[in-house]
């Protein structure tokens, strides 16, 4: 097992750190793409495994896509049968069934091994109930398809994950009803990524109605129409961009990240308030967000219920604080690549952390830590986590830190880049570290 000494930072952090296209826009656009009536191009491309995978997928689905850099070519084809592999893509697991009912022919999907533990049931059900012939309920399934997909009202819990509701939606004009998707359950997480969905549909002409459009709570309605063209432009993924924003936070250092947007739909935006009420300098000019940080982090309670995917990056700039952190309405992410309630409990805790699993998050309480190994679990939001720690932590060595490439493929060369003044240490294959 390969582990990398995360660098421990002996000055404050002071960079410029520009990040790559956001996976979820990339492969919500290459997915409209691959639908569309005509030709489109992506710009600002993600390349890293989950997006790779989305491209590969479609291919082998029979959509053209050509480009291996940024920018990429997407010509839609007729759709057949084949074999997608997910790896650990919530993305392609969960998006690409609808396309494959689709197509003409059985299309087969695996993934990961830890794949095969992710909730995939409420999503093929719902394509059993308006019209689609698949066998499984988890990695391994195959749908069948027959070329069309009847479509229509489908009732589903999407409590577990807002990839449910995206899923049917992004391929639903295509169907021949279009879709209307009832949300019955407690309330649906991460929202953000679903109003990305409905804004990159209706800039693909697509017409689409929410709750606040019917008046009716917690259902959406695609018509069946054209998915139009689109040369698509990706924004730099905010999430990714958090790991170097928090840098500053836990070094009183100052980072900056360029062509940050101005109004966005993606969830790591709301990095900018977290890290201000936990004592950081916020600010956005130029199109420029520079973070600069306290001379002491503060805890902080919060609902992370729609911004799920940032609980890593908060947890560690908690257990860093100099006060007790509450992290709520994040029971969801028990169902994430791993557990990541359990994984950031057990890792922080390893270390000589005082975290608390509640039902529906995280209550952490700041002690003296140490070095050790720290677990990835396969994630890469795991990964980085640890290595936010190990800015202030000295000796902490983390497992698989490749595990990064799913959505931040240099994240290593990045990380030391941003500390490049600092003294680094290198990675073993044997699980010993150097210094």
């Amino acid at each position: 097992m390969s582990y990398w000494s995360a660098p421990l930072a002996t000055r404050p952090v002071t960079a410029s750190v520009t990040l790559p296209g956001s996976k979820s826009i990339t492969n919500r656009a290459l997915v409209l793409a691959a639908l569309a009536t005509g030709p489109s191009t992506v710009s600002g491309t993600l390349r890293s495994r989950d997006t790779n995978l989305m491209i590969d997928a479609l291919r082998t689905l029979g959509i053209g896509i050509e480009g291996d850099g940024t920018t990429v070519a997407v010509t839609p084809g007729p759709l057949h049968g084949g074999a997608v592999d997910c790896g650990l893509a919530g993305t392609v697991m969960r998006f690409l069934p609808p396309v494959a009912a689709l197509a003409n022919g059985a299309v087969q999907f695996d993934g990961d091994e830890q794949a095969r533990t992710r909730p995939l049931g409420i999503i093929l059900d719902a394509l059993r109930a308006i019209g689609a012939d698949i066998d499984g309920s988890s990695l391994p399934f195959t749908v069948s398809g027959s070329g069309s997909l009847r479509g229509g009202d489908v009732t589903i819990d999407a409590s577990g994950s807002s990839q449910f509701v995206s899923g049917l939606l992004l391929s639903a004009a295509r169907f021949i009803e279009g879709v209307t998707v009832h949300h019955d359950g407690k309330s649906v997480p991460s929202m953000p990524h679903v109003e990305m969905t409905i804004e990159m549909l209706r800039e693909a002409g697509v017409r689409v109605e929410t709750p606040t459009d019917s008046g009716e709570a917690n259902t959406w309605r695609v018509f069946p129409g054209a998915i139009a063209p689109v040369d698509w432009i990706v924004e730099p993924d905010l999430s990714n961009a958090t790991a170097f924003l928090a840098a500053a936070a836990v070094t009183a250092g100052e980072v900056s990240v360029p062509l940050w947007p101005s109004k966005t739909t993606q969830p790591g935006d709301a990095i900018r308030g977290i890290l201000t009420d936990m004592g950081a300098e916020v600010s956005l000019a130029d199109s420029i967000l520079t973070v600069r940080g306290p001379e002491r982090l503060r805890g902080i309670d919060i609902d992370l219920h729609d911004v799920g995917e940032l609980t890593p990056t908060v947890a560690a700039l908690a257990a860093l604080a100099d006060s007790p952190s509450h992290l709520r309405g994040i029971a969801h992410l028990r169902g994430h690549e791993t557990d990541r309630l359990a994984a950031l409990s057990n890792e922080i805790n390893r270390l000589g952390g005082r975290v608390t699993e509640t039902a529906d998050g995280l209550d952490i309480d700041p002690e003296p830590l140490r070095g050790g190994r720290w677990h990835s679990y396969a994630d890469h939001r795991m990964a980085t986590a640890g290595a936010i720690l190990g800015l202030k932590v000295d000796g902490i060595d983390i497992e698989d830190i490749g595990t990064t490439a799913k959505t931040l493929p240099d994240f290593v060369g990045m990380w030391q880049q941003m500390l490049e003044n600092e003294p680094a240490r290198g990675e073993r294959s044997d699980g010993a570290t150097e210094h």
